[in-house]
């Protein structure tokens, strides 16, 4: 479980790698936010999100650049504020999106995003030509960028069902599993964030006062406020995915895991919006996207597998979750 409110110094390292040259003046940059140099010769250690805030904020003010030096074009110094005020103008997340994603497409040359909306699913894909594939913690970043705006023009987390990258797989990613989604797929022909289309109607009610506190905040807010949260929920969850679907506990045997009364188990998740129910629902979502985007899987596997008693089953479960049938999410995901 990672520490609440904290960032890997994996990030750190990350962040430093293209705007800033091991020595002595990153060193005095480091500890005047916050950042003692001494921990990277600790490969686990973390430091708080609101020191990596400042870190952004210092190079972003000596570089004049947002996105740590990593696009041609820089992201100058004021851009994400402007993304943010263009966006909150707009009626509604769908509209706030397309006009943030242009925004961002005229600022970076290395990353032409478009939003495409397919039926129950929506998805950002970035449109990178013959370019050669960037390193994750780019496409990261802009992710972050792009979905914590989004979440904080619509109120509330965004789920993202799945992230697919160009990429090969970084050697760390667990900040960006607990950020965005544990569904991230890296080596693929195209990269692109996918979500419910049914998000892009949320309505866009933001007001000035609220823009300065947030900016004012970012991008610990960002980092902390819209990842998945360190909750019960999440405890809840995490039992469920370690066991087979066919060996899910009833509400009596979890809360005895849990060391706690049924009743306990019940109010805890209520105090969260949940019940138990919706909670093996949501795994078994989860677990059915990963398995849908694997083409050797046939339905009637991953029906057995989430413990339905048949095909059939499954896909009107997954039509009242995604509103989409497994076959149609089966051939986005795919590019069929």
């Amino acid at each position: 479980m990672l520490e609440k409110d904290t960032i890997s110094l994996h990030m750190v390292r990350e962040a430093l790698l293209q705007c800033c040259a091991p020595g002595a003046a990153t060193d005095e940059l480091l500890n005047k936010v916050g950042i003692s140099p001494q921990l990277f010769a600790q490969a686990q250690s973390r430091v708080p999100a609101s020191a990596y805030a400042r870190l952004w904020r210092l190079l972003a003010r000596r570089l004049d650049d947002e996105f740590f030096g990593m696009d041609p074009r820089r992201l100058r110094s004021g851009s994400l504020g402007f993304l943010c005020r263009s966006s909150m103008a707009q009626p509604t997340l769908a509209a706030g999106l397309e006009s943030g994603l242009s925004f961002l497409s005229l600022m970076l040359e290395g990353f032409q995003a478009g939003l495409v909306r397919q039926q129950s699913l929506a998805q950002i894909v970035l449109d990178e030509g013959d370019a050669a594939a960037q390193r994750p913690f780019t496409y990261f970043t802009f992710w972050m960028i792009v979905h914590g705006v989004a979440c904080w023009l619509a109120g509330r987390r965004i789920p993202i069902l799945a992230i697919e990258l160009r990429c090969a797989a970084p050697d760390y990613c667990e900040d960006y599993k607990v950020m965005f989604s544990e569904n991230l797929r890296f080596d693929r022909h195209r990269t692109r964030m996918i979500f419910a289309a049914d998000c892009l109607e949320l309505p866009i009610k933001r007001t000035e006062e609220e823009l300065t506190r947030f900016l004012a905040r970012a991008p610990a807010n960002i980092l902390v406020k819209y990842r998945d949260p360190e909750s019960f929920v999440s405890r809840t969850k995490h039992e469920l995915r370690a066991l087979p679907a066919e060996q899910w506990p009833e509400t009596e045997a979890l809360a005895q895991t849990l060391c706690m009364s049924a009743s306990t188990l019940r109010r805890r998740l209520a105090q969260e919006g949940q019940t138990y129910q919706g909670l093996k629902d949501s795994v078994r979502k989860e677990l059915a996207i990963v398995w849908l985007a694997e083409p050797e899987v046939s339905f009637a596997d991953i029906a057995a597998r989430l413990g339905f008693a048949d095909t059939s089953s499954f896909y009107k479960a997954f039509r009242k979750w995604s509103g989409s049938n497994p076959g149609h999410y089966r051939s986005l995901i795919l590019g069929l």
